[in-house]
């Protein structure tokens, strides 16, 4: 059962990843470079300013270093703990799949940081915004899949990696949103 989705997980990514061509590669390096998302950081950094103050804007900043860091980290403990290779080690499949990216990254990919990281910061701040900004909760969603999708697309991320990241992302994004409120409420800055 585990290895048959395993294989439907290669399978897909396969077809996937080979959707890209030459003239596409440019763009989607550059959206899954984790720097090319300073633009909307630097927005939502202003919109969290007006919309709730300095004293208030820190703690936020502090909420969020610590929900990347959780976020990547728990990554990376699965990474370890699962040990499944990324397609571009992946023996079977080095002659099927294009490989965008200079270098593959390390060994083990389940889950991708990429997609858990982009997903906590989207549903955090589309918690925080969906009253005030809706068409900002529509903006990260897409950017997050879009990042998403990049890990795929460069060749370093199975779907099933990217899935289970966008879940764990999910999650921490919310549970890092309910800290932060309640926070909020606690200390009223």
């Amino acid at each position: 059962m585990l290895e048959d989705l395993l294989q439907i997980d290669r399978q897909v990514f396969v077809y996937l990843n080979n959707l890209g061509s030459p003239g596409w590669d440019g763009l989607w390096m550059f959206i899954t470079n984790k720097w090319s998302s300073i633009p909307l950081y630097i927005l939502l950094l202003i919109l969290v300013y007006r919309s709730f103050g300095l004293k208030k804007t820190l703690l936020l900043l502090v909420s969020i270093a610590l929900l990347i860091t959780v976020s990547d980290q728990l990554s990376n403990f699965f990474k370890i703990g699962v040990g499944r290779l990324r397609p571009c080690y992946d023996p079977d499949l080095l002659e099927l799949i294009r490989l965008v990216k200079a270098s593959c990254g390390g060994k083990y990919g389940y889950f991708s940081a990429h997609a858990s990281n982009s997903f906590a910061i989207a549903v955090f701040f589309a918690h925080l915004f969906r009253k005030s900004y809706k068409i900002l909760v529509w903006i990260l969603v897409i950017w997050a899949l879009v990042v998403a999708y990049s890990r795929i697309y460069v060749g370093v991320h199975f779907p099933l990696d990217i899935l289970s990241g966008a879940l764990a992302g999910t999650f921490m994004g919310w549970l890092f949103y309910r800290l932060f409120m309640l926070t909020l409420r606690r200390i009223s800055l």
